[in-house]
């Protein structure tokens, strides 16, 4: 008799970005006249590069003619790729092994499917908030979950405590979903405790390139990293691939748990679980490496953080405490009122047709916050400002 996986069963009912749609979809439905300015879910409206458009249309020509067809590629990725990965993190005083680049079709499919030679034993410690696929990814698989809370008073960057000492650490900065962004010393502080408890570091930097101060962007620039540290990274945000998936993960050689190289696991299961990227997507992905690439991509990420201005500046206009913004393109903010963080939700849609993200959907800690993101087009980011700020201004 075939037996189910319980442990799905003990997944909330609903999926966060699932519940937001459920609740816009309805009420556009009661409001047939709402013009509703999404600012929640973080995906880019900014177009592909024209380096990486020019890329896939030059590969897609090399696949139409025999001479130059590609059939199955390497699963870890092709070489031109992860050398280009390499040399990006050279420019960052970061020395990597091509062999320890992984290609893939996101972050977020490899921060789950990492999971898959990490034991089911195994205790795992999130931030509170959390991004929720840290946790659910967790629960689908029957481990115990610790929660390191996150606050205003530590700035939403918890450090570690011996009280909540675990095997495998989910950590991401420039943060989702505050936008919080960790310091070299706060850093090390983790390295230092993970390495000490022979703990797995699962570092999300899927937000690197929003960081413009003098923080770090990759786990690996802080000592003692490789031999704790797993970095995940994407395209999604940085190159406007959400739609065309790609990302990479690094696992380094000096990573060693119970005397087995994990970058050895990591392979057997990609080669096993995993055909690879397609060809076209990853010669797109190599040209973002490139020198237009590279000055195309600066321009969207400013075009971004020019939204992320426009929304904190209205947010100091309005005595409005928040994190997040100049590092990153979220923002997190207090709600207005005293508000719970669903009842500004409604509020701010039904109010101004403005759809943020309700802090509460990220755990506990999140109650009475609200993500915003910069990835709206610039006029519906003014815009939806100023309906944020008429409202309010109305809210007796």
């Amino acid at each position: 008799m075939a037996t189910i996986n319980e442990n799905y069963l003990k997944l909330s009912e609903s999926y966060l970005f699932s519940e937001i749609a459920n609740r816009v979809n309805k009420y556009t439905k009661e409001h047939s006249d709402a013009d509703v300015i999404r600012m929640g879910i973080g995906d880019v409206t900014r177009p592909l590069p024209e380096a990486v458009v020019e890329a896939m249309h030059k590969a897609v020509d090399e696949m139409g003619k025999a001479e130059t067809f590609h059939g199955y590629g390497p699963e870890q990725g092709y070489d031109f790729l992860k050398n280009a990965i390499g040399d990006y993190y050279l420019k960052k005083g970061i020395k990597l092994d091509p062999d320890e680049i992984f290609i893939s079709d996101g972050a977020k499919s490899d921060l789950g499917n990492i999971l898959d030679i990490l034991g089911s034993d195994n205790t795992v410690l999130v931030t509170d908030p959390v991004y929720p696929v840290y946790v659910d990814t967790n629960v689908m698989a029957g481990r115990k979950i610790l929660y390191a809370d996150a606050s205003s008073d530590n700035g939403f960057l918890p450090m570690p405590d011996e009280s909540l000492a675990a095997d495998i650490i989910y950590l991401c900065s420039p943060n989702n979903p505050t936008g919080a962004v960790y310091d070299y010393e706060q850093l090390k502080a983790w390295v230092d405790f993970a390495n000490k408890h022979n703990s797995i570091l699962l570092f999300d930097s899927a937000y690197e390139a929003f960081v413009v101060d003098k923080l770090p962007r990759s786990i690996y620039e802080i000592d003692g990293a490789k031999t704790c540290a797993i970095e995940f990274c994407s395209f999604s945000k940085t190159a406007g691939f959400t739609g065309t998936r790609c990302g990479y993960t690094v696992v380094p050689f000096d990573l060693i748990v119970n005397k087995t190289k994990v970058n050895k696991l990591w392979l057997r299961r990609q080669t096993t679980k995993f055909n690879g990227v397609s060809y076209i997507v990853q010669r797109g992905a190599a040209a973002v490496f490139t020198e237009e690439g590279q000055k195309q991509i600066a321009e969207n990420l400013n075009y971004y953080r020019q939204n992320a201005k426009i929304i904190t500046d209205t947010l100091d206009g309005l005595k409005i405490w928040y994190v997040g913004g100049k590092n990153s393109p979220y923002i997190w903010l207090k709600c207005p009122k005293n508000m719970g963080s669903w009842e500004f939700f409604d509020f701010l849609l039904d109010k101004a047709w403005v759809v943020g993200t309700p802090g509460e959907g990220f755990g506990k800690e999140g109650e009475g916050f609200f993500r915003l993101t910069a990835f709206s087009s610039a006029e519906k980011t003014k815009e939806a400002m100023q309906r944020l700020k008429k409202c309010l201004s109305n809210f007796a």
